[in-house]
């Protein structure tokens, strides 16, 4: 058999063409780096096991076989290749199909079929028949393919090839059935794309994933046999499998080995570094992340300056403290300011203005805020509230908001990852000093419902105790009791369910704040007008 084996980085993966026979946004999508693990991809990948292996080829039948076509520019690979006696071919591709449905071939499984007998005709070998063999019914359909199976094939070839080259994405399906069965559901946000209330919720990819938050100082985490094991002085800490972690936030001086390092970065798990005071220093991500050429649109807008966004934003932000001051104080005159406030921050005519309605919110609210807190327990503790301070506050209230934010940063972190765009490139904060200016950005509609919502709760329900800090110099740090607390509620906060304001539908504060930031990729690539930010209710 004559099958090249020379490289295909040059050619178009038919694999790719067949997704745009059932998609066109889900190829730009998997073009762009996007990818996902759900129920459907594991289906897939075990339905091939059986011949993913050239090794388990005999003389009559090869399996895993590379294919490829000069004249139309394609390669992929065969599932399996039997020799019939008068040599001709008969190619048989596996494919999951669950047992609820029947075995029918689709389009794009017809498609896939085509493609790879034009790669072995052109290779000079005669293929006399084609089936496809469905795992789960263990049933084998043959497939008749005829001129207009060739015809359709070319034209899907070209067709694909436009939009692997397109800089904008094709436009999200509406109402379309397909999305329901689509593994890039959780990426791709159809029904957010239009901007209303949907009925379909979003399928997180992963609902067993967590964060693994590494807080022991002078620990040391590692993996062992598929499990993330912390250790310190020879003593294991914890474990968890590895594959549960879909994100690491290391606290202050913990040591992470090389192998647990280099296995977070293969199977794209951000990490994220902070101090022992919630700071945030750092994080480390793949080089191979999603949605490079949108990175290049994303520099652009962040130079030149996105006014819209920013005032959504800033609006959001301002009306979310508006909401929590009105849930949680009486304090009628502070809530009707910030609503004036936030419908302003819509008409702000340039950033500084912008900033200047920030400021004065920002100033109204915090002058009520120890209206939302217990005056009960804060005698209990010995606190008072001195006013907002941020970096460098010495009292223990601001002291745990600053160690909040910096974790609601480092969520916001990990959803801009995840897009693959640049924490840096922001459109309301400057990236002076390489602060993460898109993470400043996308956490500020959040700090009230989520930041301060937990340090409220935690002083209110006395879950936060005055031997949780330290005093050094006169001025309060949180000791590891207290940083272990903070995490728990943050952690459990962010994990509520809520149902979100804009969609409708059940969703996480984590998930929400995802969404949140492929809208902005979104508004980048061109499948959405503008930028909605979330508004509690």
């Amino acid at each position: 058999m004559t099958v090249s084996h020379q490289s295909d980085e040059d050619y178009l993966p038919i694999s790719l063409v067949t997704h745009a026979a059932f998609c066109e946004r889900r190829t730009w999508l998997e073009v762009n780096g996007e990818k996902t693990d759900t129920s459907q991809m594991q289906s897939g990948f075990s339905a091939h096991k059986p011949v993913d292996d050239p090794t388990t080829s005999r003389s009559h039948r090869r399996t895993a076989v590379p294919l490829r076509s000069e004249k139309l520019g394609l390669s992929g690979r065969a599932d399996e290749i039997e020799v019939l006696p008068d040599g001709s071919l008969h190619l048989l591709d596996y494919k999951a199909s669950p047992v609820r449905k029947r075995a029918i071939v689709t389009p794009a499984q017809r498609l896939q079929l085509t493609l790879q007998k034009i790669c072995l005709e052109d290779a000079g070998e005669t293929v006399s028949s084609q089936s496809i063999y469905f795992t789960d019914h263990r049933r084998r359909v043959e497939v008749d393919i005829d001129s207009e199976d060739y015809a359709q094939a070319r034209r899907l070839v070209e067709r694909t090839r436009e939009i692997v080259s397109s800089k904008k994405s094709p436009p999200t399906l509406v109402d379309d059935e397909r999305c329901g069965s689509c593994s890039h559901f959780s990426v791709c946000l159809p029904d957010e794309h239009q901007l209303h209330e949907v009925t379909r919720r979003v399928h997180v990819s992963d609902p067993d994933g967590q964060v693994l938050h590494l807080t022991v100082q002078g620990s040391r985490a590692s993996i062992k046999k598929g499990r993330v094991v912390v250790t310190k002085d020879g003593e294991e800490l914890g474990d968890t499998p590895a594959e549960r972690v879909h994100g690491v936030v290391v606290h202050g001086n913990i040591d992470l080995s090389s192998a647990l390092h280099r296995n977070l970065l293969w199977n794209d798990v951000p990490i994220v570094w902070c101090s022992s005071t919630g700071r945030v220093y750092g994080f480390s991500r793949p080089t191979d992340g999603p949605n490079g050429q949108i990175r290049v649109q994303q520099h652009v807008l962040s130079h030149t300056g996105s006014l819209p966004i920013a005032r959504q934003m800033i609006h959001s932000k301002i009306r979310n403290q508006g909401v929590f001051l009105r849930r949680n104080a009486d304090s009628l005159e502070a809530t009707n300011s910030l609503n004036a406030s936030a419908k302003a921050a819509l008409d702000a005519p340039d950033l500084p203005a912008l900033f200047g309605i920030e400021g004065e919110a920002a100033a109204a609210y915090f002058s009520c805020f120890p209206e939302m807190l217990n005056q009960q327990q804060l005698d209990i503790l010995g606190w008072t509230w001195p006013g907002r301070h941020g970096r460098g506050a010495d009292d223990p209230i601001n002291v745990l908001l600053n160690y909040a934010y910096g974790m609601l940063r480092t969520e916001c972190l990990r959803a801009i990852l995840s897009c693959g765009l640049d924490p840096h490139a922001g459109f309301l904060h400057s990236s002076n000093r390489n602060k993460p200016a898109l993470a400043l950005d996308l956490m500020e509609e959040f700090r009230a419902p989520i930041a301060d919502s937990v340090v409220i709760s935690m002083i209110n329900r006395h879950q936060i105790k005055s031997s949780d800090f330290t005093t050094v110099g006169g001025a309060h740090r949180v000791r590891d009791t207290g940083r272990k607390k903070v995490i728990t509620a943050f952690e459990r906060r962010i994990q509520t369910s809520i149902r979100h304001p804009l969609f409708g539908y059940e969703v996480s504060w984590r998930r929400a704040i995802e969404v949140q930031a492929r809208l902005i990729l979104g508004v980048l690539d061109g499948s959405i007008p503008q930028y909605v930010g979330v508004k509690i209710r």
